[in-house]
Order: C-alpha cells, then sequence, then structure tokens
C-alpha cells in the first residue's frame, strides 16, 4: 500500500521545491488528506494548546461526559450503536464573527491561546489555498476569494475529546462521514492513532506525529475544483 503523504513546508523555500508541489498535487487528487509538518507553528505553541485543551476537558467537561454515558447505559451497551459518536466536544466561531468570549467555563489563558491559535491556522490554511491554486494554474487568491461571502468565510474550531471506550468494537469515536467544508486543517493527538481515511476501498490509519497538522480536502473544495 502507498504511503501516506507527508508535506515538508520547509522544502518549498529550497531546491525541492518542484518536488513538495508535486507531492502535494498527488495527494489531493488521490487522498484528499496529507500530513504537514515544519508548517510554522512553533512546536511550544502546539503544546500549550495540548494541555490547555486537556486540561480544560478534564476541568470542565469530563464529569458532564460520564454522567451523558452514565444516563444512557452506554458503558453496558451488547449491541452496535449506530446513531452515537464517542467524543466530547465543543465549537468555536472565529468568522464572520467570533463566539469564543460567550463558550462558558473557558479560563482565559485559554482563551486567549485559542484566539491566536485560530489566527495562525487562518494564515496556514490561506497559504495552503495559495499552494493549491498554483497547482491549478490558478491565480493567487482565487480559492481564497472562492470562499467569500457577503459577510466573508466561515472559520471555526471544533474541539474535540475522546475518551476511553469501554466498548470500543460497539461504539465509534466518530462514525464515518465526509467534511463539508473547504480545508480542515486538524491537529490530532501524536499518540494514539484514531483517525482513518477511506481510499480504494480500505480504511487507511492516519498516523499520529508529534507537532504535525493533517490536511483534508473538504466536499466544498472538491466541488470547486
Amino acid at each position: 500500500m502507498a504511503t501516506f503523504p507527508v508535506v515538508n513546508m520547509e522544502k518549498l523555500n529550497g531546491d525541492e521545491r518542484s518536488a513538495t508541489m508535486e507531492l502535494i498535487e498527488d495527494a489531493c487528487a488521490n487522498w484528499g488528506f496529507f500530513e504537514l509538518v515544519n508548517h510554522g507553528i512553533s512546536p511550544e505553541f502546539m503544546d500549550t494548546v495540548e494541555k490547555l485543551t486537556k486540561e480544560h476537558y478534564r476541568k470542565s467537561m469530563e464529569a458532564r461526559f460520564k454522567e451523558m454515558v452514565a444516563s444512557k447505559g452506554l458503558d453496558a451497551v451488547q449491541s452496535e450503536i449506530e446513531d452515537l459518536d464517542w467524543e466530547s466536544t465543543f465549537f468555536l466561531r472565529h468568522l464572520p464573527v467570533s463566539n469564543i468570549s460567550e463558550i462558558p467555563d473557558l479560563e482565559d489563558e485559554y482563551r486567549k491561546v485559542m484566539k491566536e491559535f485560530a489566527g495562525k491556522l487562518e494564515l496556514l490554511a490561506e497559504n495552503l489555498l495559495d499552494l493549491l491554486c498554483e497547482n491549478l494554474g490558478l491565480e493567487k487568491g482565487y480559492l481564497k476569494k472562492a470562499f467569500y461571502g457577503s459577510k466573508g468565510p466561515t472559520f471555526g474550531t471544533k474541539v474535540s475529546n475522546y475518551p476511553p471506550c469501554p466498548k470500543p468494537d460497539l461504539i465509534k469515536g466518530l462514525r464515518a462521514h465526509t467534511d463539508a467544508g473547504g480545508i480542515i486543517l486538524l491537529f490530532q493527538d501524536d499518540k494514539v492513532s484514531g483517525l482513518q481515511l477511506l481510499k480504494d476501498g480500505d480504511w487507511v490509519d492516519v498516523p499520529p506525529m508529534r507537532h504535525s497538522i493533517v490536511i483534508n480536502i473538504g466536499d466544498q473544495l472538491e466541488v470547486i475544483t
């Protein structure tokens, strides 16, 4: 089986730019996914995001999740559950209007860090869209403009935790789906493999890599291109 594509963005600035652009083109066409390393967001900052996210879950979400599990009897199910995901989530909206100040239970430091993280991800996403434009022979900024409506693009962060599941063969962390957005940037846990994609009829693990960001080409971008 082909190796999951990993793109080193530092190579875009040197003699290996052409080969790296070809790797991105192949990943978009044949995988719809690729993994970014050396993407410009510092490892120290990503460690802070991970640390504060896990602290927030422990302080504000873990007890509620356990109560939900108990109330639905999910820890004792005997048959496959097909209408529920084993995840604890909340959603931050950044554009066109931020809701980060309205989310309850977020400590000030976490709000500040997630706002800064969103800014870094937005710049990275715009950079990636321009790289895709280059591969497609489109003018720079074309894809960015395509996602602008009358109020600008929609941009948000889904923050998900996947606690240990006592029945992993019967309850999925997240059921099979496609992502409806344009371009999805995912900062996944680097210790536990869980993310998979369907390629050529087989489910393929997306390898967890420390400080990497997984890129998923969403449905809207597939339609546009």
